[in-house]
């Protein structure tokens, strides 16, 4: 919205221009988004508080949690509305990718906040049963697969319904263009060429897998949002390169028309995330929710996927990823030492592995702080592939 109006007042002052630059539209959503939260946050909060919307305390989790029974919870919409509104403001609304990105981001909100929504409502802690839940989630990832794997393959603005008839004609065996392909870091020129299913099926598991694994981590005060943002802001990065041909020339990655719009998201999302901390921080006025951390763990993995580091996406979300192995490992040991022994038996002491180090000692500020300066270190690490190939 405001890219158009910009571009139009520039013809009458050259001082408007700058607006047309991408970096200049990250750095004002970041700055949007940031003022928008920390604006409406104080309002959010108390409109949830008097609705009752308040978080229920799952018995079996660590006996310190049950103080937070009565938080606000669905916090997430904050940070959803203020992403919404700073990309319709700032975001160049004739990219797909920022649609695509958009809808995911939407949708999987939409199922957090059922979820939230039947805790609130029917004072239950498990909310909706997770083969709904998963449900859902899969219909929605398998529509952004099937858009996604023609839309990156396609030259800019191009249209998908002939590259899908194309495919189809070739008997479902037509190759997609190298930039499609599944890039390794740290090496020039090693990729995988995944084809249409395997660039679907792969970029399914990103997307759902990230969105969950986010979800999981959602465990303490601010310990999901700040990683959130710096793996949001270094896909930004990314975005950025591969969206420039001279940029992803030169440093060996494969040019994605139109990516570089993403850095939009990226930095809305970043300014959003931070306007929430402020008030997540601990001792947390309200909590993120599932409408918030499926919503957001959507967005990265559809954006890793457009900007091709699903890869780099699994370094720097490593707190993500071994949250999630944490609690596959505990529930399967469970069931395995249950069904041969008689007596199921346990990895940790209780799963999240925030909770292992919870019920260990560690305070829940040591546990926050210090999973995000590994995530920080991770995400540089991330970073770092961007030369070092």
């Amino acid at each position: 919205m405001l890219l158009e109006l910009t571009q139009w007042l520039a013809n009458e002052w050259s001082f408007f221009s700058v607006f047309s630059y991408i970096t200049m539209r990250a750095l004002m959503a970041c700055a949007t988004a940031l003022i928008i939260g920390l604006a409406a946050g104080p309002w959010v909060i108390r409109r949830l508080t008097a609705m009752k919307i308040a978080q229920a305390v799952r018995t079996y989790g660590p006996q310190t949690h049950l103080v937070k029974s009565g938080t606000p919870t669905m916090g997430g919409a904050l940070i959803l509305i203020a992403i919404g509104i700073t990309t319709l403001l700032w975001a160049d609304w004739s990219n797909r990718f920022v649609w695509v990105v958009l809808l995911v981001t939407f949708g999987f909100g939409w199922i957090g906040w059922a979820d939230d929504y039947r805790k609130v409502v029917h004072r239950n802690p498990e909310g909706m049963p997770s083969r709904e839940k998963f449900m859902w989630q899969a219909i929605i990832g398998v529509i952004a697969a099937g858009y996604l794997t023609f839309a990156v393959a396609a030259p800019a603005n191009a249209d998908l319904w002939p590259l899908f008839k194309s495919w189809v004609a070739s008997g479902f065996t037509m190759p997609l263009p190298e930039r499609a392909d599944l890039i390794v870091p740290f090496f020039k020129s090693v990729s995988y060429p995944l084809g249409v299913l395997g660039f679907a099926v792969l970029t399914w598991l990103v997307i759902v897998g990230t969105s969950n694994a986010v979800n999981l981590t959602d465990g303490l005060d601010g310990l999901a949002i700040m990683p959130t943002v710096m793996v949001g802001s270094a896909l930004g990065v990314f975005a950025y390169v591969v969206g420039r041909p001279d940029y992803a020339k030169y440093l060996l990655f494969p040019h994605i028309p139109g990516a570089a719009e993403l850095m939009v998201i990226c930095a809305a999302l970043a300014g959003a995330g931070l306007a929430f901390l402020w008030f997540n921080a601990y001792p947390a006025q309200v909590f993120m929710g599932d409408v918030g951390a499926l919503a957001l763990g959507g967005a990265l993995g559809t954006m890793a996927v457009i900007v091709r580091q699903e890869i780099v996406l699994f370094i720097m979300g490593g707190v993500f990823v071994v949250e999630t192995l944490s609690v596959m490992l505990q529930v399967t040991w469970f069931k395995y030492t249950k069904k041969r022994y008689g007596t199921g038996r346990r990895i940790l002491r209780m799963a999240p592995l925030h909770h292992h180090f919870e019920v260990g000692g560690w305070k829940e500020t040591q546990v926050v702080v210090r999973f995000w300066i590994i995530t920080m270190m991770l995400v540089l690490i991330g970073l770092s592939t961007l030369k070092l190939r």
